[in-house]
């Protein structure tokens, strides 16, 4: 069964790439993985790990959590609220690239006080909880 579910985000994965009009090595070089290794992941040979969906889904300008639920990384039903809730978040045009990056760390902070935080949060790079409150970096230019 994993290999149907990388199979799907390998399909997703081309998609998304096409959208963007990508070439894979464009893809693969702006994610800083091989070409063959990326070309294995969309035809469903390769299982990637966390942290290379996340530089592929920051590559392609779209939501790393979506790339671990199709990897099946997070469980679909458990986390799709989180996971809408963070892909709105990086969708908004009116936010900047910083402000996008405070909100889903306050979001994650809120999260984890009310005791949902997971691991695959902290693998994300959303762990920001220090006693209590989040550190927040500063968002840039308003």
């Amino acid at each position: 069964m994993a290999s149907l579910n990388v199979g799907n985000l390998g399909e997703y994965l081309r998609e998304q790439r096409r959208n963007a009009q990508l070439s894979l090595r464009q893809l693969a070089d702006a994610a800083g993985v091989s070409n063959p290794y990326l070309s294995q992941i969309e035809r469903g040979l390769r299982k990637p790990s966390a942290e290379v969906l996340q530089q592929v889904a920051k590559a392609l300008r779209i939501s790393a959590e979506t790339l671990y639920v199709r990897a099946g990384i997070l469980d679909a039903e458990r986390d799709r609220d989180d996971v809408e809730t963070r892909a709105v978040i990086l969708a908004d045009p009116s936010l900047n690239e910083g402000q996008k990056q405070v909100l889903l760390q306050v979001y994650e902070s809120f999260r984890k006080e009310n005791g949902f935080g997971t691991d695959a949060d902290a693998d994300a790079g959303t762990d920001s909880v220090v006693d209590g409150a989040a550190s927040i970096p500063d968002p840039g230019p308003r």
